[in-house]
This record gives structure tokens, C-alpha cells and sequence, in this order.
């Protein structure tokens, strides 16, 4: 079976993105960038929701991106992608696949179905209705070491307790933490179950 793997941007306190959307609070690192070229090289199809695909759209297909960060861009624009819409109609990133209706029922399917792994970058509500329903089996959150004023918490909207285990951690030389988790089984409340 394949593995979803959840991959998000943190602040100190919490949140995925500011009250506005933005995520300019972000820092990269060297090192951390690197870290994100060799995911990308594992190959894993990336999965957005529509907001975070036209997010990525607008950067890494242009040549300013290209240009400033190649690795990262050519991994990107090359790896497989499908973005879950109901609004969508054509994707105009290249190798990138529209996926409407049941979010859940669809990544039920793909994580039964042959092929690499899956990686879901942002896309909060979609990644609390899988977490909702135990699809997502890697947490990967990178803590920046940053806190703003407001904005929107990651898996805003779970109806039960999501009990996970720390298993690593890793400290980038710009003070980013990675902490990796993985559902814990023990205290899911019967209702998740």
C-alpha cells in the first residue's frame, strides 16, 4: 500500500499561514532546501488542494524560479501532481491531474492503487479530512522560529483527538525544526476508529 506523507509550515504558535493566507514568515535554510530537493527526488506524486496548487503555480512554472532555485523548480515542474478541485477545470501546470469530487474516497483509491508514495504539501482542509479518517500516515512539520499575531491553525476543524508519536527530529542551521510523526494507535477514540 502506498504511504501519504503530510508535509507543513509552521509557526512557533501553531499556524499553517497568516490570517491574510500568506506564508511569507517562512524561512529556507541551505540545508533545508536540500532536504526539500532529495523529497522531491524520492519521486513521490504531490498532492494539492486547489488554493496551495495556485499558490505553487504561480512560482515554480516561471523563470524566476528557474532561475533562482533550479533543483527545486525542475523537481517540482517534473514530478507528477494532482490537484483536488471541484472548480478546477484544466490544470495548466504540466504533468498535473484534476481530481474532483471525494477528497477521501480518492486518496482511499490512490493509497490502494500501485505506484510511489504521496505527499501532500499544505492544503490544511484537505489534509483534516484525511487525518479524520486516518489516511495520512507521515506527519512532517517543519517549526519556524517565528510566531505572528493570527492566523489559521493547522487541522482547524478535527472532530477527535489525533494522538501521534515523535519518531525523529532533525534541527536546520537557520533554528527550522523537523519533527516527524506517525498516528499513534493507542487513545484514537472509538469514533475515529
Amino acid at each position: 500500500m502506498r504511504k501519504l506523507i503530510s508535509f507543513q509550515f509552521l509557526t512557533l504558535n501553531g499556524y499553517f499561514e497568516d490570517a491574510k493566507g500568506h506564508t511569507d514568515w517562512a524561512s529556507q535554510g541551505a540545508d533545508q532546501r536540500d532536504f526539500a530537493v532529495s523529497m522531491l527526488e524520492q519521486e513521490n506524486v504531490v498532492l494539492f488542494g486547489r488554493i496551495t496548487y495556485e499558490h505553487m503555480i504561480a512560482w515554480w512554472p516561471t523563470a524566476a524560479a528557474a532561475q533562482m532555485d533550479p533543483e527545486m523548480a525542475a523537481g517540482m515542474n517534473n514530478a507528477d501532481k494532482i490537484v483536488f478541485s471541484n472548480t478546477l477545470q484544466t490544470a495548466a501546470w504540466k504533468n498535473t491531474t484534476i481530481s474532483s469530487g471525494d477528497v477521501v474516497a480518492a486518496v482511499q483509491h490512490l493509497k490502494k492503487s500501485p505506484g510511489p508514495n504521496l505527499a501532500l504539501l499544505g492544503s490544511n482542509s484537505i489534509l483534516t479530512q484525511l487525518a479524520a479518517h486516518q489516511l495520512v500516515d507521515e506527519y512532517q512539520l517543519m517549526i519556524h522560529p517565528v510566531a505572528i499575531g493570527n492566523g489559521h491553525t493547522l487541522l482547524g476543524g478535527l472532530r477527535h483527538r489525533l494522538p501521534l508519536q515523535l519518531i525523529s527530529s532533525r534541527v536546520f542551521s537557520n533554528g527550522v525544526v523537523l519533527l516527524t510523526y506517525i498516528p499513534s494507535a493507542k487513545n484514537i477514540p472509538e469514533e475515529a476508529r
